[in-house]
């Protein structure tokens, strides 16, 4: 694989690949370097996102808008199963890579474009970022309180679930050029996935000309869904949307006799009445710490979960024990603690093999194998071609 996209979609889709066997060379800007390493906290000038992101990639150097560039990375698409790029539409056809050429030198290659509109429309030159996405796909207009402000996430959301379906999109099409031997152009926008996430407020509107609106940490289909308070001030979510764990729940905090009530039975009936749940659930919360809190839930078999900082996600007992975190040795920093591969496979696990490199780290071995001699690598190392 060959990964020429930067933040954030096409490095987590390469990321989620490498960490299940893929051979990614990460091929970024020889001077400038990839965004994503001056993205985030840093320790000691070394960025920290950048060890997780390019974990398992090796990086090589190399400028694609200089015609010596653009030929070698011809020449290392021609023997690739898949280039993931992210560059506006129409960059690499500019550059002579586009995707005519590069299908005429490999026919079974995968290239995989994402971009925040995609590759047509009136939007598609637009620049796209996760923002825009999360504000046009109705997640930001979706999420927050009542009578507040539309929300958006302070992390890279759109971005990140973009990143997950390129991964799934990738290898559907490997598994059609496995059986057919045609590669294709995958065209991923940013906006796509996190409209698929937000749920069926368009159909909703077509269907009855109703705009769904937010509802805080509520939910009209079920209730109660809330964050809830508790004693010494650390919050809980409570979720119901099983009517198992909703009778389960209302006996817990004393008020069985609600379960007779025919709205009760239904997720939307029990919404119709959520001032009342909520305030039976947040007052039996509030009275008792958040540890006695989910120790009841759990011994009752009701749905709660703590609202968790990264403290508490480092030191809680099932993150650890699954190993949904792991030390990874690195050079730089000794043992970097990251998010260990994202499933489990019986047959095919996954594995970290290294964290994020440093800049053309991998630059001559990669192009050696490729045909280039030491003197060559010299001249376009001189020209700033590679690094």
């Amino acid at each position: 694989m060959l990964d020429v996209s930067t933040i954030l979609a096409g490095p987590l889709a390469c990321q989620i690949l490498g960490d299940f066997g893929a051979d990614v060379v990460k091929i970024e800007h020889p001077v400038a370097g990839d965004s994503m390493r001056g993205h985030g906290e840093s320790k000691d000038g070394v960025p920290l996102w950048w060890k997780e992101i390019s974990r398992n990639k090796r990086t090589v150097g190399l400028s694609l808008s200089a015609p010596e560039g653009a030929a070698l990375f011809r020449r290392l698409a021609a023997t690739a199963d898949v280039v993931v790029e992210n560059f506006r539409p129409g960059t690499l056809e500019r550059w002579g890579v586009g995707p005519d050429v590069l299908l005429t030198d490999n026919p079974g290659l995968v290239i995989v474009r994402l971009t925040g509109f995609g590759q047509t429309g009136p939007y598609s030159e637009r620049p796209g970022f996760g923002t825009l996405a999360e504000a046009m796909s109705g997640f930001a207009f979706m999420t927050g309180d009542v009578d507040g402000p539309p929300t958006l996430p302070s992390f890279g959301l759109a971005d990140s679930i973009c990143g997950i379906a390129a991964s799934s999109a990738t290898m559907m099409a490997l598994r059609h050029r496995d059986a057919t031997g045609e590669g294709q152009v995958v065209d991923v926008s940013i906006l796509e996935p996190i409209m698929a996430a937000v749920g069926p407020a368009p159909t909703i509107y077509q269907q009855l000309g109703v705009v769904p609106q937010r509802h805080g940490n509520r939910s009209t289909n079920n209730a109660p869904r809330n964050l809830y308070r508790a004693r010494d001030g650390r919050w809980v979510a409570v979720s119901s949307s099983a009517q198992s764990i909703a009778d389960r729940l209302l006996t817990l905090v004393g008020h069985p006799e609600v379960l007779d009530e025919p709205w009760f039975s239904s997720g939307r009936g029990r919404y119709e009445h959520v001032e009342l749940l909520d305030r039976y659930v947040g007052g039996w919360v509030a009275e008792r710490d958040r540890d006695e809190v989910i120790a009841a839930f759990t011994d009752a078999g009701a749905a709660v979960a703590g609202v968790y900082d990264a403290q508490d996600l480092v030191n809680d007992p099932h993150v650890r024990a699954t190993q949904m975190l792991t030390e990874v040795p690195d050079d730089e920093l000794g043992p970097v603690l990251m998010h260990n591969v994202m499933w489990r496979m019986s047959r095919t696990p996954g594995e970290i093999r290294f964290t994020g490199r440093a800049k053309g780290a991998d630059t001559d071995e990669v192009l050696t194998d490729l045909g280039c001699t030491a003197q060559e690598l010299a001249e376009l190392r001189e020209k700033g071609v590679v690094a």
